[in-house]
């Protein structure tokens, strides 16, 4: 083989070799891009799927003497909305506990904001703008004077606010906090669903001070265990009142500290902190 022949080859050789290590660094950086890529997404999918992660309230957990373990979550109103979700509370990504009792897709329950019924797409029934078939007791923030109490109505044209274009309004059951003599005949009288029976449970009561709190129990307990739970636990004789939400399956949480998925199931409502 001549010189010239020699450097020919040589120069091919040294091309592809340099060729090859150029290829490698793109495969490199190519494969490190992609990682950082997956890694951004993922990231934001975690975002989307968890609670959300800068918010005013403080969560609280107790165990009560009678064995019920509560979750909690404190607030103030004004931080609260309530909001139609078709969708199990701890999967939703939304700080909060569920709200009123329902039935498929439509509300049975008072679930109302700013004057407007939270589940509008079923139209006027199921909407949330009534206690359908029983007058119960329906906890309301009146924004002008930003003060709850807890007002017994079947439609929510008869709440009494300041504002109407101020307040939200939530359906449940009542809870008698300031007389623990007749709150058993109160709840008869507003049909509460399945009182004896153990079974997980949801409420929204308030104090002396206007603080809010959003409960759900990790255990199973009648009304009257339940009720007795967050008078030890949870604000002692400073509550002033509350209502019970829809409880079993559909007693459901988010927040950064716990997830209580209920049963599993899809919730038409939740009662949601976004502030």
């Amino acid at each position: 083989m001549t010189e010239d022949k020699e450097v020919a080859m040589s120069g091919k050789k040294r091309a592809w070799i340099v060729s090859g290590v150029l290829l490698g660094v793109m495969l490199v950086f190519g494969f490190i891009f992609y990682v950082m890529l997956a890694t951004i997404g993922n990231r934001d999918a975690g975002r989307e799927a968890g609670p959300e992660q800068t918010l005013h309230y403080r969560y609280l957990s107790a165990t009560s003497s009678n064995g019920m373990k509560l979750h909690a979550l404190q607030t103030k109103p004004a931080f609260v909305t309530l909001e139609a979700i078709q969708s199990n509370v701890a999967s939703a990504g939304k700080t909060g506990i569920n709200g009123g009792f329902f039935f498929g897709e439509q509300l049975l329950s008072i679930a109302v904001v700013d004057g407007f019924s939270v589940n509008k797409g079923v139209g006027e029934y199921g909407s949330g703008g009534e206690n359908v078939k029983y007058d119960r007791g329906t906890l309301v923030w009146d924004g002008a004077s930003d003060s709850l109490s807890v007002q017994i109505a079947g439609q929510a044209s008869q709440l009494k606010v300041k504002d109407r274009t101020r307040f939200w309004a939530q359906g449940g059951i009542s809870m008698t906090l300031g007389d623990d003599s007749r709150w058993q005949e109160q709840i008869a009288a507003e049909h509460a669903p399945f009182p004896l029976d153990d079974r997980l449970r949801s409420a929204a009561v308030y104090d002396s001070r206007g603080a809010l709190y959003l409960i759900v129990s990790e255990t199973k307990g009648t009304l009257a265990a339940f009720r007795e739970a967050i008078i030890e636990t949870i604000g002692s004789d400073k509550l002033v009142d509350g209502i019970f939400l829809d409880g079993d399956g559909s007693s459901q949480l988010l927040s950064k500290e716990a997830a209580l998925p209920g049963d599993n199931r899809p919730v038409v409502q939740m009662m949601r902190i976004v502030k």
